[in-house]
């Protein structure tokens, strides 16, 4: 009970401290503010950033593996020998057909090529949007949702007939809001008609992986206009596992048959790249790792300085009033009451400039998320984060001038003039 009260006899006189010098408690506020604005505004874009990338890239599948000429990434230890990769052959529309009927661990089976062109209907057009040409199984390995309309029916992509399923974003350039459902655009020199459009995926972070932006054609149709065997198609495989079947042993099985099939000698490279989302996950494992080390450091400068202006100000507070520091020994006060007391003021200011700093943040991340496609989380993890630090920022610039205060001589410090 007595500490309680210490405790709380303490704070009341933090707070009348605070509230009496109101300015040199707002300039003490404002460097904190800032620091904790800064190192919490770096985490929150940087997760936010990370989670956004993340989404994207987990709508690729964990459990696909992606047949390339090109790999995502060098080996570890390895530079990108780019040379070597620039010679291997592209992935073939027969390999696709092989690894389809052979493969055991195999749950769907796709064959995919993506090229840039224009696409155009009446008076608009969309310049460099993506054109994917792809066989049955597109549907099953990527997952997405139709605003309206359908996707293509096995006869369609048999038959490889004149339909195509677009992108929200190449839906609303091009009819401007009107339905595009059962109209006719002008792609590779031909006219499509629009059987479905997809539902909005974009958050504006890594487009390589929406499909806001791409318009789908059966391949037997597309590979009519564009050669399926040429670099400039990006030709590739997309297998994905059976529910039983992990993905390493699906990529045992499948380096194993292209090998075979491609005749390799037991002493030769591999000529081709089983792509993996845990690929790309790695690397931006890596990248943010360094992003989020870079942020703190450029952020804990700023804590650091507002961290100096509390220090600055408490030891002010101090001189100002070691009159009353000595009335209060004199009347039996001890040193860890003193101490106390100007432990609570420094860290009571330090934490609610971190407070208005997270209040900042919140503000504009609210105010992007809602004007932007771009999501900003400010997680708990950094709030919890920002009032600690502010916490031991506070703590740490308080403890020097409250134990001078709490060393003074009673006799001296009485006969203070102030």
């Amino acid at each position: 009970m007595i500490i309680i009260r210490l405790i709380w006899e303490s704070l009341l006189m933090a707070i009348k401290s605070v509230t009496v010098n109101r300015l040199r408690a707002m300039l003490s506020l404002l460097g904190i503010t800032i620091g904790i604005f800064a190192i919490i505004a770096v985490f929150t874009i940087v997760d936010s950033l990370e989670t956004n990338i993340r989404e994207s890239v987990n709508s690729l599948g964990s459990d696909v593996i992606y047949i390339e000429k090109w790999p995502w990434a060098p080996e570890e230890g390895e530079e990108f020998a780019w040379w070597k990769y620039m010679n291997r052959p592209l992935a073939s529309f027969d390999e696709y057909e092989y690894i389809r009927e052979n493969s055991r661990g195999a749950q769907h089976v796709c064959f995919l090529s993506a090229v840039g062109r224009r696409i155009e209907h009446g008076n608009n057009n969309v310049d460099g949007a993506t054109i994917f040409g792809v066989t049955d199984g597109f549907q099953d390995i990527r997952s997405f949702e139709l605003e309206s309309g359908r996707y293509f029916s096995p006869v369609e992509t048999g038959a490889g007939r004149n339909v195509v399923v677009i992108g929200q974003k190449i839906a609303q350039d091009l009819f401007q809001g009107a339905e595009p459902v059962g109209k006719y655009i002008e792609m590779l020199g031909r006219k499509v008609m629009v059987i479905g459009v997809l539902e909005k995926e974009g958050k504006g972070t890594f487009d390589a992986f929406i499909l806001d932006e791409v318009a789908i054609l059966p391949l037997e149709f597309y590979k009519g206009f564009i050669d399926i065997r040429r670099d400039m198609a990006n030709p590739q495989i997309w297998v994905q596992a059976k529910r039983n079947v992990d993905v390493e042993e699906l990529t045992f099985e499948i380096k194993q048959m292209l090998r075979s099939y491609r005749r390799l000698k037991p002493s030769e490279e591999d000529n081709f790249a089983l792509n993996q989302t845990s690929i790309i996950n790695n690397m931006l494992d890596q990248l943010f790792t360094v992003l989020k080390i870079a942020g703190f450091f450029i952020g804990i400068f700023s804590i650091i300085v507002g961290g100096f202006g509390i220090a600055n100000i408490m030891f002010v507070s101090v001189k100002e009033r070691t009159h009353i520091i000595g009335i209060q020994k004199a009347l039996g006060a001890k040193r860890f009451f003193i101490l106390t007391q100007f432990l609570f003021e420094s860290i009571m200011l330090s934490v609610a400039g971190g407070i208005i700093g997270l209040l900042i943040i919140f503000l504009g991340a609210t105010a992007i998320s809602l004007s932007s496609d771009f999501s900003i989380y400010l997680t708990w993890h950094n709030i919890l984060l920002g009032i600690g630090i502010s916490s031991a920022i506070g703590l740490i610039s308080g403890i020097f001038p409250a134990w001078q205060g709490a060393r003074m001589d009673p006799v001296v410090a009485i006969n203070t003039s102030f």
